[in-house]
């Protein structure tokens, strides 16, 4: 091993050195990228659209191509799915991811051309090994397999030379072969559509398996340890994989889970790394073990801008570019890439926490948030809330959502919670005082709302029974993979429906 080791960090050696760089030198290495995404699309349909080749500031990009969502480039995509080439970027796109997300019923298809597999997404899962490796260079990562939790994939149906699928089941569908060495289970299993099927088969074959690495959604892959324990009558993980030493995880907040974690894997020589890697992209990699910041990768033919929450909305939001960030506030996350968006809202808000490197942690959703009362509550203030909560009562939150309770006659609005818990609270009057002294405390607006009770009551929580989330996700027919439930409403669509299957 130490051989292999030190084969390794040779490799990774001129790869870490290009990370310092665009440590030190952000914004130039940012400029790069965006003049090269710039010169590789004027010769599309969009590129010619907006003039890309007279294009010499970012400044005229920024004047002549519009802020925009989904919607307006779904006209686009569906021509890219029917086999066009050259429209959004070179070549031909046979990939899309499909994203339904959590604001809205109807799927989205993200186009992944071959440039992004290769220069952003592949780029980011060896960054992540190399960073680790970095990090702790005599691990035995490698003397094993890493067990990956993926989606599935299907032919659309536009063009039998065009496929979409959850953006994991992508990646693995087109990873050299060499990859599956090193990986379990194998494709035929890791691509099964049925999630339950899945599991079982996921579990037969690992349990025999040497693991030392897991990667995935914190909250699908809680479902298939305990499934695993069940089977195998295990106590905790490490009996059934003694050399398992990193999670490598992304798509959802890791602070609700982590105690759950730490009680299934007992050892302080467990390693956790979080992700930014969505359908539109990878982003974002935590370098720090003692932080839970993410390190913005800007070299991976992502050119990033920043809008505040504030300009969200107008007709021609103000973007900022990252030398113009400030630390500590949220900002929407405005993207081109080398899949061919263009000035995107991926639909994530980040914060900063650091600058010159440029670290950052995801604080929510521009669509998930509850503002029913003009308490403009967003996911960063639930999860500091329910942490605190748990701290002082001794609970463990497997899943949860929140949204508004409207006023009525006679009564006053308030929030209301749906939580599952892993570990009851001692008090459930406690749980509740401190979720909502913790949002007063994180969020003036709610505070002021909550003043002597004249807007907002306190909040009501309904105590969910097992498996609700489970199967409420069942049946919307969004089990495993990158499916997440969604934390914060601000009508009550998803309270509602949990409520009817809560009996």
């Amino acid at each position: 091993m130490p051989l292999f080791s030190s084969i390794i960090g040779l490799f990774n050696a001129r790869r870490l050195s290009q990370i310092d760089l665009f440590r030190k030198a952000p914004m130039e290495v940012q400029e790069s990228v965006f003049f090269s995404l710039i010169e590789e699309a004027q010769n599309t349909e969009w590129g010619k659209k907006y003039d890309y080749s007279s294009i010499r500031r970012i400044q005229q990009f920024q004047e002549r191509v519009p802020v925009q969502g989904y919607e307006s480039f779904e006209p686009y995509v569906e021509r890219l799915r029917k086999g066009e080439k050259d429209v959004l970027w070179p070549g031909v796109t046979r990939w899309f991811a499909k994203s339904s997300g959590t604001t809205s019923s109807k799927s989205k298809f993200i186009p992944v051309t071959k440039d992004a597999l290769e220069s952003c997404h592949f780029r980011g899962g060896r960054d992540v090994l190399a960073i680790y490796h970095d990090n702790y260079p005599d691990n035995g990562v490698f003397s094993g397999k890493t067990l990956t939790l993926g989606g599935s994939h299907q032919i659309n149906n536009f063009s039998n030379d065009s496929y979409y699928g959850d953006l994991s089941a992508i990646l693995i569908e087109n990873l050299p072969f060499w990859t599956q060495f090193f990986k379990t289970p194998g494709q035929d299993v890791a691509l099964m559509e049925d999630w339950e099927e899945k599991l079982e088969k996921i579990t037969q074959i690992t349990i025999e398996e040497n693991v030392t690495s897991l990667a995935g959604v914190p909250s699908w892959f809680l479902v298939l340890i305990k499934h695993i324990l069940k089977t195998t009558g295990k106590n905790n993980l490490l009996e059934v994989w003694p050399n398992l030493e990193l999670f490598i995880h992304g798509g959802i907040n890791f602070t609700p889970y982590r105690k759950q974690y730490q009680e299934i894997i007992p050892s302080d020589q467990m390693h956790y790394m979080e992700t930014y890697n969505a359908s539109e992209g990878f982003f974002g990699i935590q370098d720090d073990p003692s932080s839970s910041s993410m390190l913005l990768m800007l070299d991976y033919g992502v050119f990033y801008e920043f809008i505040p929450l504030n300009e969200l909305g107008q007709d021609h939001p103000k973007t900022l570019l990252l030398d113009e960030v400030e630390l500590n506030k949220d900002y929407a996350l405005v993207i081109s890439t080398n899949g061919g968006l263009w000035r995107y809202i991926i639909g994530d808000t980040i914060r900063f926490t650091h600058r010159y490197p440029f670290k950052f942690i995801i604080s929510g959703r521009t669509k998930h948030f509850i503002n029913a009362f003009g308490e403009e509550v967003i996911i960063d203030n639930a999860i500091k809330a329910l942490h605190a909560a748990c701290d002082a009562t001794g609970a463990i939150v497997r899943d949860y959502t929140a949204g508004p309770l409207y006023m009525s006659a006679g009564t006053k609005g308030a929030h209301q919670w749906i939580i599952e818990f892993e570990k009851q609270p001692d008090s459930l009057d406690k749980f509740k005082e401190v979720l909502d002294k913790t949002l007063q405390n994180v969020n003036s607006d709610y505070e002021a709302k909550r003043y002597k009770d004249i807007t907002l009551g306190p909040p009501d929580l309904v105590v969910a029974r097992k498996g609700l989330f489970f199967d409420w996700m069942k049946s919307r027919n969004k089990l495993g993979g990158q499916n997440k439930v969604p934390r914060l409403s601000n009508n009550r669509d998803y309270l509602d429906d949990l409520l009817k299957l809560n009996h």
